[in-house]
């Protein structure tokens, strides 16, 4: 059963970076497509960015275009979600996901939070 665990989450002031990892112990990401997602309070789950399973391909949301970096180490089995220029507005619970053919595979999440 594949697994996900996020961490590096964290409590940054506004302009601060955080680097968030998504990885699956006992089971390689490498052939799949990796998304990360974020659910703040009373809001619904949305789309921050994916990359393919070479890395090769990657799309972000608008709202973090230019401040988010999404990348996959596949020696590591690890994806990574580089954070700089945290807003409030960036204050959420960040899930990654797994793309397999048969199904989708989720985190329990890390909590991010941008304030002051």
């Amino acid at each position: 059963q594949l697994q996900l665990v996020e961490s590096g989450g964290g409590l940054v002031q506004p302009g601060g970076s955080l680097r968030l990892s998504c990885a699956s112990p006992g089971f390689t990401l490498e052939y799949y497509g990796i998304g990360w997602f974020r659910q703040a309070p009373g809001k619904e789950r949305e789309a921050v960015s994916c990359i393919s399973s070479s890395g090769g391909s990657t799309n972000y949301a608008d709202s973090v275009k230019g401040r988010f970096t999404i990348s996959r180490d596949n020696a590591k089995n690890t994806v990574y979600l580089q954070m700089n220029s945290l807003r409030p507005e960036d204050t959420a619970v960040y899930y990654c996901m797994a793309d397999t053919v048969l199904r989708h595979y989720w985190g329990r999440g890390t909590q991010v939070t941008a304030s002051s």
